[in-house]
């Protein structure tokens, strides 16, 4: 899971594209990368670490031009070195530099069909290189001479939708010609279009989520259609078309649970009403299961559970308190040896306030449960801060598959869901009790908010992948290939995206 943003402007971009990674740093930790184009040249500059720590003035004086990229990186597939930091750079045709969010399925396949067919070299295990060189080739396979048209690259986009399987959000530059835009025919992960008039004329942004949109005073158009590609020139003339045989959206419904910030509007849903909705609903839930007295108080585990937590207090009539604080400064803590280090991890990143906890039952909230290490610690911390019974809520249903669209997540085994029951999860975070978001309550949270919407990416909760090339094999070889599971300090995924989270929601 990445934040990807493109601007074509009639002023220089470097600053521009530095503010809008600033503002999607949730998506993506590792790595940060910007690409600008100055006449028919390129400018890069690209390394590991946060946006802050990774430009300094030396390295944005040396991204000129009007028309650039950039990327935050969390890493789905792949290794987690530098190399694999984008954008990425082909010299042919004609020089295109790429960022991409989200993750191929059948990457193994296109990387052999690339060196056995088309001729192309790839330096990295980066699906996104393989996507820039499936992309290269068929522009070049569309054009001929010097020229280039907007046809001819929606041409070479729809053979990429053909020859391609999985979720891509991407942002292209194409040296002197303008900016490529398109996604995937799911709509799997996310993409806007926004714009901004000023004394020069129109300049466009695209960007992951529309809170880079707002951020930087530019206005929301819409968003990009799944299937979508969309051109703009150097000149900032807009060309779109549907470049994808029967593209029907399905957003990722982990955007809405976690991984978006709040402040955005995804596919016409307000990620923040999507979560006071899903408080709403788990609250119905729980009536049929708790009477009068059995609660005393609602607590979140800080950030994102604290909608779903305040709506469902309200909607139970019980008390919300803040029982734990976060510690907003903490360095990287989710590579560690062992579950020693773990729990520590937990220790340091919240500390329970004791007097909200003594004597009474308490009812913790949170976004998911991933693996439960830090479900399990978080329950204890409230037991030993005197709770007399811990009961424990998950805004959203169960997570028992890997999401291979894009999102970093364990393994089955190491899915605290996976093949057991709501009461064997319950005893392994020790809890009292736990309740779980239903999976059609989860769904309708979201299209309540955009009646238009029929279907959203949910693989991890329902073990359905909607591109329809991932089976139990797949998931055999994907598990093989992962080489040693990282130690995350966090049950979900939020132990990269989280470091900074708490500045944001």
């Amino acid at each position: 899971m990445c934040g990807i943003v493109g601007v074509v402007s009639n002023n220089p971009v470097n600053q521009l594209i530095y503010d809008a990674l600033l503002l999607l740093q949730h998506r993506g930790q590792d790595a940060a990368g910007i690409a600008t184009s100055y006449g028919n040249k390129f400018a890069m500059y690209k390394a590991n670490g946060l946006v802050k720590d990774v430009f300094r003035t030396r390295n944005m004086r040396s991204l000129p031009g009007n028309m650039g990229i950039g990327q935050v990186r969390y890493p789905t597939a792949g290794s987690f070195s530098e190399e694999e930091a984008q954008p990425f750079y082909v010299n042919a045709p004609f020089g295109i530099v790429l960022a991409h969010n989200g993750n191929l399925t059948n990457a193994p396949e296109l990387k052999s069909e690339l060196f056995k067919r088309d001729r192309r070299h790839l330096n990295t295990d980066s699906d996104s290189e393989v996507l820039l060189n499936v992309l290269a080739h068929q522009i070049q396979q569309e054009t001929s001479g010097y020229s280039l048209d907007p046809e001819a690259l929606f041409r070479a986009v729809a053979v990429v939708h053909q020859r391609v399987r999985g979720s891509y959000a991407v942002v292209a530059q194409i040296a002197g010609y303008g900016l490529l835009a398109f996604r995937d025919p799911f709509g799997i992960r996310p993409l806007c279009i926004g714009y901004n008039d000023n004394e020069k004329g129109r300049e466009y942004i695209l960007a992951s989520e529309s809170v880079a949109l707002e951020g930087l005073g530019f206005r929301f158009m819409r968003d990009v259609q799944p299937g979508e590609a969309i051109f703009i020139d150097i000149d900032g003339n807009l060309t779109a078309k549907q470049c994808a045989v029967n593209p029907v959206l399905n957003p990722c419904a982990f955007e809405y649970v976690y991984l978006a910030r709040p402040d955005s509007v995804i596919d016409g849903v307000s990620v923040y009403l999507s979560r006071l909705k899903m408080g709403e609903y788990l609250a119905e839930k729980m009536k049929s299961q708790f009477g009068a007295g059995d609660i005393d108080v609602v607590m979140p585990i800080p950030d994102s559970s604290r909608p779903a937590a305040m709506e469902l207090a309200m909607n139970l009539n019980l008390d919300y308190r803040e029982g734990f604080i976060k510690n907003r400064y903490i360095g990287r803590t989710f590579i560690m040896p062992g579950q020693a280090s773990r729990k520590k991890s937990v220790r340091q990143k919240l500390n329970a306030i004791g007097s909200e906890f003594k004597g009474k039952s308490v009812l913790l909230v949170d976004d998911s449960i991933v693996r439960g290490t830090t479900s399990r610690e978080i329950v204890q911390m409230a037991r030993e801060s005197g709770a007399k019974r811990v009961i424990f809520a998950s805004a959203a249903p169960p997570v028992k598959f890997p999401n291979v669209y894009g999102i970093d997540m364990p393994t089955r085994g190491e899915l605290i869901a996976y093949g057991r029951t709501e009461e064997e999860v319950c005893r392994e975070i020790t809890a009292d009790a736990l309740v779980y978001q239903d999976v059609d309550a989860m769904r309708k949270s979201i299209f309540d908010l955009n009646p238009s919407l029929k279907g959203v990416e949910a693989s991890c909760f329902d073990g359905y992948y909607i591109t329809g090339d991932v089976t139990e094999g797949y998931l055999d070889k994907l598990e093989a290939s992962r080489k040693a599971p990282r130690a995350d300090t966090e049950d979900t995924i939020r132990s990269p995206l989280n470091l900074n989270r708490a500045n944001l929601d």
